[in-house]
């Protein structure tokens, strides 16, 4: 099965999920991301993510002055971010559960 149409239903979910566990720019999101076992996902999905996130008003940022090249705009969950971070994971939870109902035994 290819991973990447499972992964574009759960994209939005994941990056919640990792803003919630520190903010960061969007390389340190795709790290995030990579790290926890998604290696699939592409660079532009993640940018292209956080900008829609935030421009539906879930996320905040501000700019951070790098010693490395162009400042970096970092990402954090604002309260409604971490609501939808809330009922997406409930959602998810029970998707999972009865998927490991129907294909458990397979």
């Amino acid at each position: 099965m290819d991973t990447s149409q499972l992964l574009k239903g759960v994209l939005d979910l994941a990056v919640l999920a990792v803003l919630d566990r520190a903010d960061g720019y969007g390389y340190e999101v795709l790290r995030g991301l990579r790290a926890a076992g998604l290696e699939e996902v592409g660079d532009a999905s993640v940018y292209g993510t956080l900008r829609r996130l935030y421009n539906a008003g879930l996320l905040t940022s501000y700019v951070v002055p790098s010693d490395e090249g162009p400042h970096r705009k970092y990402y954090s969950l604002n309260e409604p971010g971490r609501e939808r971070l809330r009922e997406t994971a409930k959602v998810w939870r029970g998707f999972a559960e009865t998927m490991e109902g129907l294909v458990g035994a397979a």
